[in-house]
Order: C-alpha cells, then structure tokens, then sequence
C-alpha cells in the first residue's frame, strides 16, 4: 500500500489544521521539517510520495503552480488538488497526478479525463452533492478517473484515528473496483493497517508522521512496512 505525505498549501507555506477549518490553518513548523516553506520541506522530508492541497487556488484566492511543479521535481508522483473546476484546469508537468475534488469539480464529474477523484467527505456526506460516498463511488466506475480518494475532512489533522470506521472503509472498498487512497485522521501504525486489510491501495497521511506515530523510513519508501 502507497504511504503518502499531505502538505497544504497557504501563501507560500505548509500548513496544518483540523477538521476542515482552513481558516485556523497554521504555518506547519514543529513537525518534521526544519522549514515551512514547500520546497524546502520537501526536501527535508524526502517522501516518495506527496500529496499537495493547494488551498489558496481552492478558495480562489491565489495558486502555487510554480512551487507545486517544484515540488513534484523531488519526488516520485505528486497528486495535487489545486482547485479544479473543468478540464482545461489540469496541471501539466512530470511526475503530477492532478485530483478533482468534489468540493470544486461541478455537478458533472464525468467530462474529466484521467488524474483521481477526491470524494471529499465531512459527516458523512460527499460536499456539496450531500450524496453518499458509496453512491459516488458506485458512479465513478463509468468514469474516466484513474483511482479515486477518500477524503474524510472532518477528521483531518485530529488524530483521532478511524475509531470504528473499519466497517465503513471496507463498504467503500466494495464500493469501487479502481485504485483506492484514503486520507484524514489517521493516527497510528495499526490504523495504517486496518486501511491496508480493507484493501485501500494507498493512504495518505500528515499529522502521525510529525508526531512519530509513523515512521519516517516508511514515508521515504512511499509503504507502510518495514520489508524493502
């Protein structure tokens, strides 16, 4: 299973937040890197795999494409969700993947081609359909997406782990036949392994790994396991 590492992105710096809130987003400067500052980061960090929320271009208030395609020069594969609002909006450059959010990709999520759906959940609900992830999943079948994401927004940066949602991941798992990534609260190692035994593809993380709960080893190989 895929280990990436998230980073969002706000006036030029990492941030880190919980639950969504994105106005009490702060400068991330006590985890693991010496710097906020997105490429320098990166670099300190060395992940595998990065995974890039870039929060001004999402509210519309600005973009990171530069420092985005920077980044990505350092790293394996880059999923970024910068926002995007159609097709044309897709970011070009080596080593990007570019994500559709719920959030932002419109009521027609079958006109895109390729990158990964961001099923972005917060109590439960898809934002801003109020659909099931399990129905958006089951419609993402037909869909020209090359894997999609679970992104519980209500649990990011909280560490509250997945609590009793084991049940829940293995639903969604069933729920779509493509590459599956899941991303916020995940707290520890053993959840790292429920979401591996539910059959997730990849997970992608951010406040466990800057709190020690993870390994740092495990996001430089880009896998949750101790084996090369």
């Amino acid at each position: 299973m895929e280990l990436v590492l998230a980073m969002d992105l706000r006036r030029n710096t990492v941030v880190h937040g919980k639950s969504g809130l994105r106005e009490t987003y702060k400068p991330l400067d006590w985890g693991l890197s010496p710097t906020a500052e997105p490429v320098g980061f990166v670099k300190a960090i060395a992940p595998k795999y990065i995974y890039i929320a870039d929060l001004d271009r999402i509210e519309g208030t600005g973009s990171h494409d530069a420092m985005v395609r920077s980044c990505a020069g350092l790293v394996e594969c880059c999923y970024v969700d910068r926002g995007t609002r159609s097709p044309s909006d897709y970011l070009s450059g080596p080593h990007i993947k570019n994500i559709v959010g719920t959030e932002t990709g419109g009521a027609d999520l079958s006109r895109y081609q390729g990158g990964y759906l961001s099923v972005d959940v917060k109590d439960g609900k898809v934002i801003p359909s109020g659909d099931s992830p399990v129905a958006v999943l089951r419609a993402a079948r037909k869909w020209n997406f090359e894997g999609c994401i679970i992104l519980n927004l209500g649990f990011v940066g909280t560490e509250n782990g997945l609590g009793s949602g084991s049940g829940t991941l293995e639903t969604w798992r069933s729920a779509y036949d493509g590459r599956l990534f899941y991303g916020g609260g995940v707290a520890s190692v053993a959840d790292l392994e429920t979401i591996k035994d539910a059959g997730f593809d990849g997970a992608i993380i951010a406040t466990a790994l800057h709190k020690g709960a993870v390994p740092a080893e495990w996001i430089r190989r880009g896998c949750c396991c101790s084996s090369p």
